[in-house]
């Protein structure tokens, strides 16, 4: 490399390495402070004495650091006040975990609807089996969801088929051949 008709090649008057660097640190500052700083707006000696959040947040907590998805639900559903819809719709998304999953095998819910609960069991011996324990899958639900999603329990057995309804319809007791 070719050095400058002005300066030799270890730097001005033989300066080099850190030397070198403090030199034209201590330059720059100097002119700096010639041209006069600009004061900046957003700071906490100005007008606003607020200070501006931007740029690296630090080690501490901060809230622009990322947040778990769980946590951003569970504050926008405490803001919005939905933690009675979010209570309801765990009792049939987990259903297994709610009650159990021996019950949860043979049943399921079907309606929730002012704090009673629908349930529609397999079989009618499961029916019956339910409407025995329904004192305790209270609490199990209350325990899981929260008191007073569900207070009461209509427990049915297996729907049969209807002969009301269809296109063609005969009036009268139904078809007597097949029920004895």
């Amino acid at each position: 490399m070719t050095a400058d008709a002005g300066s030799a090649p270890d730097g001005p008057e033989g300066v080099s390495g850190p030397q070198l660097a403090r030199a034209v640190l201590d330059a720059a500052k100097a002119r700096r402070e010639a041209a006069g700083r600009p004061r900046r707006r957003g700071t906490a000696g100005g007008e606003g004495g607020e200070r501006r959040l931007r740029g690296y947040s630090g080690p501490g907590p901060d809230p622009r650091d990322p947040q778990p998805l769980g946590a951003v639900l569970d504050r926008l559903v405490k803001a919005r006040g939905w933690q009675q819809p979010a209570a309801e719709a765990t009792v049939f998304g987990a259903w297994e975990r709610v009650v159990g999953p021996e019950v949860a095998q043979h049943s399921r819910p079907v309606k929730l609807e002012n704090g009673e609960l629908t349930v529609e069991a397999r079989s009618t011996a499961w029916a019956t089996q339910l409407r025995l324990l329904a004192g305790s899958l209270l609490q199990q639900i209350g325990r899981e969801v929260g008191h007073n999603v569900v207070r009461k329990l209509h427990i049915h057995g297996p729907a049969a088929p209807s002969w009301s309804r269809g296109p063609r319809r005969v009036r009268g007791r139904g078809p007597r051949d097949t029920y004895g």
